[in-house]
């Protein structure tokens, strides 16, 4: 069926028509009337009072009109405990112990924008146990970099992944009185430098893979606020961004919330107000008397200062406040979320390898050697930047002790442990690691000699992985590949299990692992939900949201020489502070090019024909899963995709059918295919079903940088069907 192509104007109009009617139903749009009478009778200081940090996680009120604080929880896995009013330290109160909910990688892995609706749910609902009103996530950039030091805290490397995930976790906090603050607005997608590192990038690459996810949640889920990023885009700061904030945010995409920056990322007052920021936090030092003295200089109009109360209280009526007698009287951590936990774990875990079908191990096992020191370390704190002080959190160990209750042995040995920590900047004394590293190797292959099975749990931890410096590298730290290929002659049936947030090197690892499994930062119950698929409770259904690159060079930015970057000044003399920003020096600079365009991720390995160790969106079930009799048509702004997935084991499981599409004719230069549509389906076992996933034309489009606007091209659409972005039997076409 052919499709009358939409031009670059015309497809505006549509999604203008599109973000009206949106904008109708938008709550934030429900008391305008009110709030501009509210206005009216303000005074400038009340209004600039607004603009800027009361305390660490709180920015005010109007007290005079008993309009409350807006009371910020700093996530986006868990709803961080009560600090001083002034500082990072924490109040040490027994009823702020909240849920520990799997990270942002894991969340993405589960390809399930329900399971991100109920995660959304389940964070507003501590949220407003402890009384606040937005949850400073998700956290949705990019992953670019398999280094990234917040990798683990963002969703995937795909834009229309990240885009649904983002949409169901926004969902499902603002259907229950939560706001959210998307972050970190925009292409914030390296840690190191971060606070003054200048992007340089195409227009089309911005829109198309960079912007899309914060766009999909803007217009498709009406978010309540954005967070600035601390770095620069072409030149401008983020936080006083013109383009990005007022142009594309507010003026295109038709946003109605607020604008908070990054904590310390604001630099300036009239850039700052003019370029569209709301909300200096956690300070006044550019938003305060700075503000008041700017306005009353004629260099900021009032009408800007109006404009950003009106945000504000747009936000604050959208969402009602908790009486503070309410807040913080019971604990936050409660057993409905720690069920949403234990789901979105359950759903996470990939299952890589599985080599002879070791997994799932039956009853013939009867002694396990758990090996590592992931098996028993907790993930919920660690490193820098958000944590969670969690009531609890399941270890792989204590998942497999309460799942096996006795029926099976179970000999645990360390067999390595962390470096000692140093200071920023320092190599650790590695003198009494050394010394204890050979009593621990010892201990591990004695427990591995007379097992039926080894489980090797390591990986990274929340220590390697970390807010505010990315990695050096993607090796597995602490030396455990020596250990076990040293384990692996003496038992060769091993499953490797990771732990991580991000990417690791395997290429040791996978020659002596007959399965491999990748289990995340997976929360509260990642524990009970990785025994229960190890045991074969449960089928693993997870699919990997990033690319598992052979080597670290192979992924593009590296490939390319682009990252890391050198940083340039005009000092000898620089002290490069990348925790607390407000020490940044003027003389700082780093430019971040982003040299391979649109091809990131897979569409980088798939392009290129670049060889990867594990591809995008690939994992493994217990049972066999096949595709066919694909259909396509084209039906109004959709093309519909109909196809049958068939489960040929003998346990109900879950698949999650993804479908690429293919412009071999296209006039611009694309990848070889790109992921536009995806849906997890459960199919009892042996049955077959019939799965119907709708994909918008405007998933369709690309950005056409000599017209400055969205195209759909026409011509052929050759549309894959399969299980990974190199798994595709599936082949059908339409023409656009």
């Amino acid at each position: 069926m052919k499709h009358k192509t939409l031009g670059g104007l015309i497809l505006l109009a549509l999604l203008n028509t599109t973000s009206v009617s949106a904008q109708q139903t938008n709550p934030l749009l429900k008391n305008e009337a009110k709030i501009t009478e509210i206005i009216k009778g303000m005074t400038l200081e009340e209004k600039v009072n607004m603009l800027h940090g009361k305390n660490m996680f709180s920015s005010a009120g109007i007290e005079r009109l008993g309009i409350p604080d807006l009371e910020y929880a700093d996530g986006p896995f868990g709803i961080r405990e009560e600090m001083e009013p002034h500082s990072w330290r924490g109040l040490g109160w027994e009823t702020d112990k909240a849920t520990f909910f799997p990270t942002g990688s894991a969340l993405a892995a589960t390809w399930c924008p329900g399971m991100a609706y109920a995660y959304g749910k389940a964070m507003a609902a501590e949220a407003k146990l402890r009384g606040k009103d937005m949850i400073l996530g998700p956290a949705m950039n990019i992953q670019r970099l398999p280094t990234g030091g917040r990798t683990y805290e963002y969703l995937s490397e795909d834009p229309i992944l990240s885009g649904m995930l983002a949409i169901g976790y926004t969902k499902g906090a603002q259907d229950n009185d939560e706001a959210v603050c998307l972050k970190h607005f925009a292409l914030n997608n390296q840690e190191n430098m971060r606070g003054f590192v200048n992007v340089n990038i195409s227009e089309r690459a911005m829109r198309e893979i960079y912007l899309t996810p914060f766009e999909m949640a803007v217009k498709q889920a009406n978010a309540y606020g954005v967070m600035a990023a601390y770095n620069k885009v072409w030149g401008k700061w983020c936080s006083e961004n013109d383009l990005l904030q007022n142009a594309i945010l507010r003026n295109e995409w038709g946003f109605k919330g607020i604008i908070i920056s990054d904590w310390g990322g604001t630099h300036s007052t009239v850039g700052a107000a003019i370029g569209g920021l709301d909300v200096e936090m956690p300070s006044s030092t550019y938003m305060g008397q700075a503000l008041i003295d700017s306005v009353k200089a004629g260099a900021v109009p009032m009408e800007v200062i109006d404009s950003k109360v009106r945000n504000l209280l747009r936000v604050r009526f959208a969402v009602p406040a908790v009486p503070k007698d309410v807040a913080n009287t019971q604990i936050t951590s409660q057993p409905a979320q720690q069920k949403v936990a234990y789901d979105v774990a359950s759903k996470s875990v990939v299952l890589l390898k599985n080599e002879g079908n070791l997994l799932p191990f039956g009853k013939k096992v009867k002694t396990i050697a758990v090996i590592g020191h992931n098996a028993t370390r907790t993930m919920a704190l660690g490193g820098v930047g958000a944590g969670v002080k969690a009531l609890y959190e399941i270890t792989p160990l204590q998942g497999l002790q309460t799942a096996l209750k006795g029926k099976v042995k179970i000999k645990h040995a360390v067999g390595y442990e962390p470096y000692p920590r140093a200071r920023r900047g320092e190599q650790p004394d590695l003198t009494a690691w050394n010394e204890n590293a050979a009593k621990l190797k010892a201990e591990a292959l004695k427990a591995a000699k007379g097992a039926d099975l080894v489980l090797f749990v390591g990986g990274d931890n929340r220590e390697v992985e970390t807010e505010g410096s990315d990695r050096t590298n993607i090796d597995l730290p602490f030396g455990q590949n020596e250990l076990i290929e040293a384990i692996a002659a003496v038992n060769p049936n091993i499953v490797s299990i990771m732990v991580a947030g991000g990417p690791v090197d395997m290429r040791r690892l996978e020659k002596v692992s007959k399965s491999i499994v990748y289990s995340w930062f997976n929360g509260s119950e990642g524990g009970h939900a990785l025994a229960d698929i190890l045991t074969g409770k449960i089928a693993p259904s997870g699919k990997l949201p990033f690319t598992l690159p052979v080597k670290l060079e192979d992924s593009p930015a590296y490939a390319l020489g682009v990252y890391p970057q050198k940083q340039e000044t005009e000092s000898s003399d620089v002290f490069v502070d990348l925790v607390n920003r407000d020490n940044f020096r003027a003389q700082q600079k780093a430019d971040a090019d982003y040299s391979e365009d649109i091809f990131v991720g897979y569409r980088w390995y798939t392009s290129k024909n670049v060889k990867t160790m594990y591809p995008f969106g690939h994992g493994l079930s217990y049972v066999p899963f096949s595709f066919a009799n694909a259909k396509a048509e084209v039906k109004g702004q959709n093309i519909e995709v109909t196809f049958d997935v068939k489960n040929g084991g003998n346990m109900t499981a879950e698949q999650v059918a993804q479908v690429y599409i293919a412009r071999p004719d296209s006039k611009v230069i694309r990848p070889k295919y790109e992921l536009k549509g995806f849906s997890r389906v459960a199919v009892n076992a042996g049955d077959t079903k019939t799965v119907t996933i709708t994909i918008p034309m405007e998933n369709m489009r690309h950005w056409n940088e000599f017209q400055h606007a969205w195209n759909v091209e026409k011509g052929k659409a050759v549309i894959y069907i399969g299980s990974s972005s190199e798994d595709l039997p599936l082949k059908t076409e339409i023409t656009l």
